[in-house]
């Protein structure tokens, strides 16, 4: 199996796996060039705990005896050989990784490299579960999070990721929590300030593809995201798909707003407005404006439309503009029944609603919304979406945005949206 950027795909479900070797093959147009493979692996606050957990060729094994670090003759150049049983269970994810040694001092990046490829094979009969080909869209960059095996609902999953990192092999391990020398400290610190930034353009892309794609490209909107803490989002929230959420829709935000703000609420039987998530301060998010908030309330019941009231109230009342509104609703069921309602009421206001559901619920209030009646105009869209984290960033996009364009057309005629 081919796989695309941003796909994400079963490793262990549906198989029987123990042994994995993870390898690397490179083309460096010059010799000189030193390339390196490597892998961190990392705690559910996604940092690698203890230095000993950062495996590449100075620490080749880790102590568990679950990682080695190898080098290979022949088109793969290294690998990472894995054995799952011996994984501690503080493990919930690996990252592998490449860089360019001293890549800044000497002048090189990823534009001196080309046929950069990931091998995942089944070492127990030697058969390639994926092959992941990628940094053909990169220029200065001098690392590569090349991808991550992470732990969802007890099974393993891989997810293709090729983000280029500006500052090398330093500015990798200051990302995953790991402290380096005091003179680089300076430089791999305004490193990372970039490679988050590249992380998000990365997405960014995506988006603008989709909005080309939709013949959106000259559409502005303020942009929020609602989230659901009710508690049977408590896992989600714990596991990290909630964080990943706001980063994804964070990118939709860059696109449509030129501030590249995203408004985020949280409710279950409560509400809560939150600070505005940006590029530069979307990492750890969820971990530190709601996890670490004792202010909010968490995990009771779902209750909808005191949250719904209050955007509308910010969008139409605290902060009046021209632009239209884009309101990305994440639910996991039992949507109470009143938000038509609210819907309704608020089909006269250029604000328009995309719920997504995800999870395994019926979601029978939401899939009526586009039948609902009384409404000058559609202002709601429902979408299912079992496993958030599991569906590719182009999927997801394409998804979100393919109602919104019309809705855009039908409110500006109707001159819910002011020209």
């Amino acid at each position: 199996m081919l796989l695309l950027k941003g796909q994400k795909i079963d490793i262990t479900k549906g198989r029987s796996l123990s042994k994995l070797a993870f390898q690397f093959g490179w083309w460096a147009a010059n010799d000189a060039m030193s390339i390196d493979a490597a892998c961190f692996v990392l705690s559910e606050g996604n940092r690698c705990e203890r230095e000993e957990d950062f495996i590449f060729y100075g620490n080749p094994s880790a102590q568990s005896g679950a990682l080695t670090h190898v080098s290979l003759n022949g088109a793969d150049k290294e690998a990472v050989k894995l054995s799952l049983s011996a994984l501690p269970s503080s493990a919930a994810k690996i990252a592998f990784t490449v860089t360019i040694y001293e890549g800044e001092k000497h002048g090189y990046g990823m534009k001196d490299t080309s046929d950069m490829y990931l091998r995942l094979i089944n070492e127990e009969n030697g058969e390639e579960l994926f092959r992941y080909e990628y940094g053909s869209d990169l220029s200065k960059e001098t690392a590569i999070v090349v991808g991550e095996l992470y732990k969802h609902n007890g099974e393993w999953k891989f997810n293709a990721i090729g983000s280029g990192f500006y500052g090398g092999l330093a500015a990798l391990c200051t990302n995953f929590g790991l402290e380096i020398e005091e003179d680089s400290a300076q430089e791999a610190a305004a490193a990372v300030e970039e490679t988050v930034m590249s992380t998000i353009d990365l997405r960014k892309k995506i988006v603008g593809i989709t909005l080309e794609k939709k013949g959106m490209t000259q559409v502005a909107a303020r942009v929020g995201l609602v989230l659901d803490i009710s508690g049977s989002m408590l896992n989600l929230y714990k596991n990290g798909t909630v964080q990943e959420v706001v980063e994804r829709i964070l990118a939709v935000a860059c696109k449509f707003d030129d501030d590249g703000v995203l408004d985020i609420w949280v409710y279950d039987n409560e509400y809560s407005r939150l600070p505005s998530a940006t590029e530069k301060d979307f990492e750890h998010y969820v971990l530190n404006h709601i996890m670490n908030n004792k202010k909010i309330h968490k995990f009771g019941r779902n209750n909808e439309p005191p949250v719904m009231e209050d955007v509308i109230r910010k969008y139409t009342q605290e902060e009046d503009s021209a632009l239209p509104v884009f309101i990305i609703f994440i639910n996991d069921g039992g949507v109470a029944k009143s938000i038509k309602k609210v819907i309704t009421e608020s089909a006269v206001q250029p604000i328009f609603w995309q719920f997504v559901g995800i999870g395994n619920s019926d979601f029978e209030v939401l899939k009526r919304l586009d039948t609902m009646e009384g409404r000058i105009v559609d202002n709601a869209n429902f979408i299912h979406i079992k496993d958030v984290s599991a569906v590719s960033d182009e999927t997801l996009y394409s998804q979100l945005l393919n109602e919104f364009p019309l809705w855009l057309k039908e409110a500006t005629d109707k001159r819910i949206i002011r020209a």
